[in-house]
């Protein structure tokens, strides 16, 4: 039931994205006056479908995935006049093909920014000082933060060349940046030092690890049932002040402090409606987690706005835009062997988050839909041939060189990428199956 719950949502997340992405060539085709002779939802045999105008719009065999294919898409012929009909694609100018080619990932772009917006208007998490200052409110032991030098309650006040960086900002550049050397400066009293951070890959997520956290108000976002939290009454929303009488002032204090405690039970102070409660809660070892928890999942503290149409629109664009940076930085760590490419999610992956995303509720699901859409759209633009990044590579080429490429170099480049194509599609498949199958921790 769970296998089928998963395919049913990521068939309903996929189908939205290859829509969309499809969408965006066929209008674009119908704008530059190409016929459009069929639109499929998937690839293979037909299955059924109906015709509107001169466009079979068809379901096929296999539903992942999605073409838009056009009168003389196909002729690679360095004569354009090949096909005399002026509707033909390889008739019309470079320009409008380049039009054509791009309109899918644009589209899923813009289906990105879309949904965001409309989820902010609809509730935005503003996260206290997301605006401020980077202050760090915990180094985590023998961590590359703590070899480097940084301390609790240091201000980051320059990260790689950025004055005044929000913690945001600090973050998107850490995950990326497994194995390089960032030069810093924070302010720790009065002084001001100078110092140099190269984040490590963690193990279990496979991007970059600095082992520092945000100082903020923390609360607890969920409890975990079968452990003492439950028990002792501790709800989601209450603030946690202190830890055996140490200010929790980031996501991974409380988790040291546990860790560390052996399985004695640590006192703990909470705020729940402005007034503070004192609680001892007793640890129990998690076999999955390999460490001493006492049943509970933190956040930082956040509040819930409507944004107005505009402001919404705007921290669309930053979100979207914050990502797709990551999204390129991540590749190229990739391309540099920095970072691992076991991040990558294939169809199983992305049905079992999309299954949990559900399960949460329509802002969870909507906000992966974006992440999905936005990485299509990337992936799509990557200069790959088959991909239309490649095929925008090719008449970019022949646009400066104002002549086609030869049909020989044209065809040798399709099978290349083909090659390229299906072992990135091995490779990922085999690394959601592992993902599966392999044990936890």
């Amino acid at each position: 039931m769970e296998f089928l719950n998963s395919v049913f949502w990521l068939l309903i997340l996929l189908g939205v994205m290859i829509i969309i992405h499809e969408l965006g060539h066929y209008w674009a085709a119908l704008l530059c006056n190409v016929k459009v002779e069929q639109f499929s939802l998937g690839f293979g045999p037909r299955l059924f479908g109906f015709k509107i105008g001169e466009t079979d719009f068809r379901f096929s065999a296999i539903l992942f995935g999605g073409y838009v294919k056009m009168l003389g898409q196909d002729d690679l012929a360095v004569d354009p006049g090949t096909n005399p009909d002026p509707r033909s694609f390889m008739n019309k100018p470079r320009y409008q093909r380049l039009f054509i080619i791009a309109a899918g990932p644009l589209m899923n772009i813009f289906l990105a920014v879309g949904l965001l917006a409309g989820l902010f208007m609809y509730q935005f998490p503003k996260v206290m000082n997301a605006d401020g200052p980077a202050v760090v409110g915990h180094v985590e032991k023998s961590s590359p933060a703590a070899l480097a030098g940084v301390q609790e309650g240091d201000t980051i006040v320059e990260f790689e060349g950025k004055a005044n960086p929000t913690w945001e900002d600090v973050v998107v550049k850490e995950l990326t940046g497994a194995g390089k050397e960032f030069a810093l400066k924070v302010k720790r009293g009065e002084r001001t030092l100078d110092l140099k951070l190269v984040p490590k890959t963690d193990e279990k997520t496979q991007v970059g690890y600095a082992g520092w956290r945000e100082q903020s108000e923390i609360r607890i976002k969920y409890i975990l049932k079968g452990f003492d939290a439950e028990r002792v009454g501790l709800m989601p929303g209450d603030v946690v002040i202190s830890v055996n009488n140490i200010p929790v002032r980031s996501l991974t204090k409380l988790v040291e402090v546990v860790r560390e405690s052996g399985g004695k039970a640590v006192e703990l102070i909470y705020e729940r409606e402005n007034v503070r409660n004192k609680v001892n809660v007793q640890p129990k070892f998690s076999e999955n987690e390999k460490r001493w928890m006492i049943g509970i999942q933190l956040e930082p503290k956040y509040v819930v706005v409507a944004l107005g149409p505009g402001e919404a629109l705007e921290q669309s664009v930053k979100y979207n835009m914050r990502s797709a940076t990551m999204i390129f930085d991540y590749l190229k760590g990739v391309v540099q062997m920095r970072l691992s490419p076991k991040q990558f999610e294939g169809p199983v992956g992305i049905a079992r988050m999309a299954a949990a995303a559900a399960k949460e509720g329509a802002a969870d699901f909507i906000s992966l839909m974006a992440m999905v859409s936005l990485n299509l759209a990337i992936f799509n633009l990557l200069p790959i041939p088959v991909l239309d990044g490649g095929g925008i590579l090719v008449l970019l080429v022949e646009m400066i060189r104002r002549r086609d490429l030869s049909l020989q170099l044209k065809e040798r480049v399709l099978q290349l990428g083909l090659a390229f194509l299906l072992m990135m599609v091995v490779f990922v498949l085999y690394n959601d199956i592992s993902k599966a199958v392999m044990p936890k921790g």
